[in-house]
């Protein structure tokens, strides 16, 4: 199972009010609250994690490894969408990187990105908006584990 994961307005809520708190590592820190979320659904569904975030190449895939467990977050394994050197949206990335006709694999996204809701019906079934202003939340995770479940038995 693979969670298609954004980074800011989903583990990094964006407020206005509120400085980010940036880590040794030079990357924000996460929001408890996504955190907690992104853990249940990948201890649920032993799911990987594939970047889709603007800072995908920001850092090295063992970078990344170090980043999500710094902030608490146990990761099987990260990948990551190809570096989008088009200036593609958010939308056109994950329809250049699908196939859905041949993906056998079992996937859910996280992203806050509006754009989504013109994805086809096939990934936008599977898509977990977030408000980027909260981020993910217990509520988003469930959301998403019912998705999940709905593969399991498809």
């Amino acid at each position: 199972m693979l969670i298609y994961l954004d980074i800011d307005g989903v583990m990094v809520p964006a407020s206005s009010w509120r400085k980010l708190e940036i880590l040794d590592d030079g990357f924000p820190e996460f929001s408890l609250r996504a955190t907690d979320a992104l853990n249940k659904i990948i201890s649920s569904s032993n799911a990987d994690i594939v970047l889709t975030t603007s800072h995908k190449h920001s850092f090295t895939l063992e970078g990344w490894m170090a980043i999500f467990e710094t902030r608490g977050v146990i990761v099987n394994k990260i990948n990551r969408l190809p570096e989008n050197t088009s200036n593609l949206s958010r939308k056109q990335e994950l329809l250049e990187w699908f196939n859905p006709e041949n993906s056998t694999e079992k996937f859910i996204i996280i992203d806050d990105d509006k754009s989504l809701n013109g994805l086809p019906e096939i990934l936008k079934s599977r898509l977990i908006q977030t408000s980027g202003s909260v981020g993910l939340t217990d509520y988003l995770a469930d959301e998403a584990l019912l998705i999940v479940d709905r593969m399991d038995k498809e």
